[in-house]
């Protein structure tokens, strides 16, 4: 039997968290790498994403940001970028190519000129409906519980903001 990828990687992540010192019998054998299991893990969740994205004509990153302006529309790019921990050099293109598509505009800030604002427009708030029924299919097909999925959520986004912190 198949076991999700949460069975694997929420002890790793849960355990990781309360660790004030290393570990004993630490190994540089792959699969003993934190970072390993969350960039695989990052990349086959991604790979499940997939057939959803193309269906919304977006890419994994477009789709993040879609989802920050579904939370809060009318934000700056500096704004996006802290909450999605991407630069500014990163987002201007991914943005640009957004507004190729019309799903955002992007207008300089009349309070301040040197800020550049992403607002939807009607097609990215149209959007959203329909990345809900996809998501919703996709959570489902998982195969894994909701309160694990959501404990998982919560564990990587603890360990996210540890690191954060320490950077």
């Amino acid at each position: 039997m198949h076991k999700s990828i949460a069975h694997y990687i929420f002890p790793v992540i849960s355990r990781s968290i309360a660790v004030t010192e290393a570990p004993k019998g630490l190994s540089l054998h792959l699969d003993d790498q934190l970072c390993f299991a969350l960039y695989s893990a990052s990349h086959l969740m991604t790979k499940a994403y997939r057939p959803m994205l193309t269906a919304l004509g977006l890419t994994y990153p477009q789709y993040l940001v879609m989802l920050v302006l579904w939370e809060a529309d009318d934000l700056t790019v500096g704004a996006l970028g802290e909450k999605l921990y991407l630069d500014s050099g990163t987002l201007t293109p991914l943005l640009k190519r957004l507004e190729a598509q019309g799903m955002v505009e992007r207008r300089r800030d009349p309070a301040d000129e040197r800020q550049v604002r992403i607002l939807l427009t009607e097609a990215g708030r149209t959007l959203q409906a329909e990345a809900r029924k996809h998501y919703e299919a996709l959570v489902c097909s998982l195969g894994a519980p909701g309160p694990e999925v959501m404990a998982l959520r919560a564990a990587v986004a603890a360990f996210r903001e540890r690191l954060a912190a320490g950077a």
